[in-house]
This record gives structure tokens, C-alpha cells and sequence, in this order.
């Protein structure tokens, strides 16, 4: 038998043991290790923070989904990944072994990059559901006292869509609570233009959000280096196409959400000839560790290029479906390797992204999602949040059943004319 280890229980993990349960042998072994036992929907965050959902409205048990499937969770975490010796150190000191390993860890989230930002510090985040939770208490400030608001991303974000949507999202509760005239806000972020999203733009993306940001009155920077957060007062440095200060602004806040620049985590970082210099995790096109090829890495945990050449930092996002893409690759991958064969499945790393801005929203379709594309697709209106609502409850209901996928969701896709985003392809190894 072969014992395959998940680490991260976040959406690719989980939908990975999901698809891998049903790939690989009965002989087969399948542990998921996470810190802890529950999987929440972070898309759903910025909605936790304004209070439109609860924390346990967004939230799954795994221990009696996975045991239902015959999947072991160890809900330790992990210290670290001893890679050159095919096993796990947990967080209390015990040891998992593993014949493949698959990372699907996330980010971690570096706030000590700029001096100030961060929930520990003066600035609120949606990365998690807990920063959400904290987020919403300072909501509930906000509209006891209102005074400006600062929203955005800081240099090296990869992650653009939460910052725009909850930029747009506090937008609309204000306006419910009768507050918005009496709360400016400025939306700050390190893209080249206002829609860049880390891809270029994807489609109009960029006459899309600018018009909403105008007419729902958000100023924005763009080309804007956050230097450090005081309390109540954001120094941002806004550079030209050389990098070089142009303008320096201070903002003063009552209220301010900035996502920050993501590295890898912990267990990982710094392990040689598995991850970069950031701690993202080194793969092939078949989702393969080139230096461990009993590694593969699915998620916002993998090392991708930059899309072009910008001012400031700027990374690519890994959307969704995008992961999702990540995962039906190595799962068939796995497999083959299991049934001795070499891995041939490449991922489309096609994507669908639906920003909610809390009464519509915009939606965008890139395939593949690194251009050059053969679909450059984006749009707005109201269907946009009816879509994301509908999208929240079905991805819950997914991972409440066990399942990796439904006859709904494809038959959902190929009724907005959207291929596949799951389709893989097949190339050997070089």
C-alpha cells in the first residue's frame, strides 16, 4: 500500500482528499494533517466582518465528514516537513510518515513586513475567519464613531479580489446603516491600475472597477508602497514606472483593512530545492517538486511568476478554480505513480472569479488565467451576488457530503458556456 498526506486542510486540501479518496487503491492510505479539525470558507469572510454571516454559518466539522470516508485527520498541524526523510514532524511532537505528499498549506500571512499593519496591530484583515471576526467588532465601532476608512493591499499582495470586494461590501452596509456620507474611503493598492488583480486585468476589469469606484465614491492610489501604519494614520509612498517616490500621503483612519504580502509557512519555509526564496513551493507542470518528486503542491502555497513587470511587487492570485484545476491533476498524477506509471496531467488553471460588492458585482472568466488567454472575459450586475450566495452554499454543502464535485456544477459551467475549469490535460515528462 502507498500512505498519501495532505497538509492543509483549507479548499484544495480538502477537495483534494475528496478526489483522491476516490483515485486511489482500497489498499491505500489517506491522512489529511491540519491545524485543527474545522474548514471555514474564506471567500466568505468579508461578509463575516460586516455581520452578514456568523463564523459557524461558514464553518464544517471534517472529523465526521473524513471518517465517513475513511480518511484519517491528524488535527495537530505541522512543525515542519522533513522532507529528505519522507515524513512529518507535528505540532505535539509525534511523527507522521508518508510515501507522496501533497502540500496545500495556504500562505502565511507576513503583517511583520510593514511596520504596523496587521490585526495584532492597527489594521484589520478578512485573511482569516477569526481576523473577520475581530474586523467585525471594529465595523460595529466604526458606525458608533464614523471617520475615514483606508481599504487595499500592501506590496507584494498577491490576492487582490477580498480588498476590492470589501472595499465595495462596506461600501453598501454603510449606505444600510445610514452611514456612508459621514465615512470617505480610499482604496490603496501597489497595482500598476485599478483592476490590474495581480493578471493584468482580466477583460474590461480595469473600466469596470474604476467606474464603480467612482460612482460609489471611493478614491483610490494606485502604484502605492505602504511605508508603516500608526494608529489611526497609514504613510503611503506612491511611486512612479520606475519604482521611485513620487508623491508620499498620509491617511488618517478610523477604520482600515489591508491584506498583506503572503510567503510560505512555517513547516516549509527554507527547506532547499522545495520552495524559493519566499517559501512558495517549486513545482512542474504536472504539479511535481522537481527535488522531491513524492512532493507535489496544489494552492496559493505554489511558486508562480509575476505576470509582467510592475513598479511595485505585485503577485498572481490563485483563484478557486484555479486550485481546483491544481488538484484533478495531482490526484491523476498520484495515481498513475501508484499504479507505476509516470505522471502525465497538466492542469488549465482556468479561472472564474466572482467579486461581490454586496448588492451586485463583477465577474471575470480567464482561460487560462496566466495570459496569454483564449477566453478574456468580465462582467457586471446583480446576478454577480446572487451567483456568489448561490456558490457559498453549494461549496459547503460539497464539503459537508464528502463530495469533490457535483452533476450540478458541470452542468452549471456548461450553461454559462464556460469549459470545464477542472479539465486537465495530458504531457509526459520531460
Amino acid at each position: 500500500m502507498s500512505h498519501i498526506v495532505i497538509l492543509g486542510a483549507g479548499l484544495g486540501g480538502v477537495i483534494m482528499a475528496y478526489e483522491m479518496k476516490d483515485k486511489m487503491r482500497p489498499t491505500d492510505g489517506l491522512t489529511v494533517v491540519n491545524l485543527g479539525p474545522t474548514y471555514s470558507f474564506v471567500p466568505s469572510n468579508p461578509w463575516v466582518a460586516v455581520g452578514w454571516r456568523k463564523p459557524e454559518e461558514i464553518a464544517v466539522d471534517l472529523a465526521p465528514v473524513f471518517k465517513r470516508r475513511g480518511i484519517a485527520l491528524r488535527p495537530e498541524g505541522a512543525r515542519r516537513v522533513l522532507a529528505h526523510e519522507n515524513r512529518i514532524a507535528l505540532c505535539d511532537g509525534t511523527f507522521i510518515d508518508y510515501d507522496y505528499l501533497v502540500i496545500a498549506t495556504g500562505p502565511d500571512l507576513a503583517f511583520d513586513e510593514v511596520p504596523g499593519l496587521g490585526p495584532d496591530r492597527h489594521t484589520q484583515s478578512v485573511c482569516q475567519v477569526g481576523h473577520a471576526v475581530e474586523a467585525k467588532k471594529a465595523f460595529d465601532a466604526l458606525l458608533e464613531a464614523p471617520g475615514p476608512v483606508v481599504v487595499g493591499a500592501v506590496q507584494g499582495a498577491s490576492c487582490f479580489g477580498p480588498a476590492y470586494e470589501f472595499a465595495f461590501i462596506l461600501d453598501t452596509a454603510l449606505r444600510h446603516a445610514k452611514k456612508r456620507d459621514q465615512v470617505p474611503i480610499t482604496f490603496v493598492t501597489p497595482e500598476p491600475y485599478i483592476g490590474h488583480l495581480g493578471l493584468d486585468g482580466v477583460g474590461d476589469t480595469k473600466g469596470l472597477l474604476e467606474s464603480a469606484m467612482r460612482e460609489r465614491h471611493i478614491k483610490w492610489i494606485t502604484n502605492a508602497k505602504v511605508a508603516k501604519v500608526e494608529r489611526g494614520r497609514m504613510y503611503v509612498e506612491e511611486v512612479d514606472e520606475t519604482g521611485t517616490t513620487r508623491t508620499k500621503h498620509e491617511l488618517p483612519f478610523t477604520y482600515s483593512m489591508m491584506l498583506p504580502a503572503f510567503r510560505g509557512v512555517p513547516a516549509i519555509y527554507g527547506i532547499e530545492g522545495l520552495v524559493n526564496p519566499r517559501g512558495f513551493v517549486l513545482i512542474d507542470k504536472h504539479q511535481r517538486n522537481p527535488a522531491y518528486p513524492n512532493i507535489f503542491a496544489i494552492g496559493v502555497c505554489v511558486a508562480i511568476p509575476p505576470v509582467g513587470k510592475t513598479p511595485l511587487p505585485v503577485g498572481v492570485p490563485k483563484t478557486g478554480f484555479m486550485i481546483e484545476s491544481m488538484v484533478t491533476a495531482t490526484t491523476n498524477n498520484i495515481a498513475a505513480l501508484i499504479r507505476g506509471e509516470e505522471p502525465k496531467a497538466v492542469a488549465s488553471w482556468n479561472a472564474v472569479c466572482l467579486a461581490d460588492f454586496g448588492d451586485e458585482g463583477i465577474a471575470f472568466v480567464a482561460q487560462p488565467q496566466i495570459p496569454p488567454r483564449n477566453v478574456n472575459w468580465s462582467s457586471q450586475g446583480r446576478w454577480v451576488h446572487a451567483a456568489k450566495v448561490g456558490f457559498e452554499k453549494y461549496f459547503l454543502h460539497k464539503v459537508r457530503h464528502g463530495h469533490a464535485e457535483t452533476f450540478y456544477e458541470n452542468l452549471t459551467l456548461e450553461l454559462l458556456g464556460i469549459n470545464k475549469l477542472k479539465e486537465i490535460h495530458l504531457e509526459p515528462s520531460e
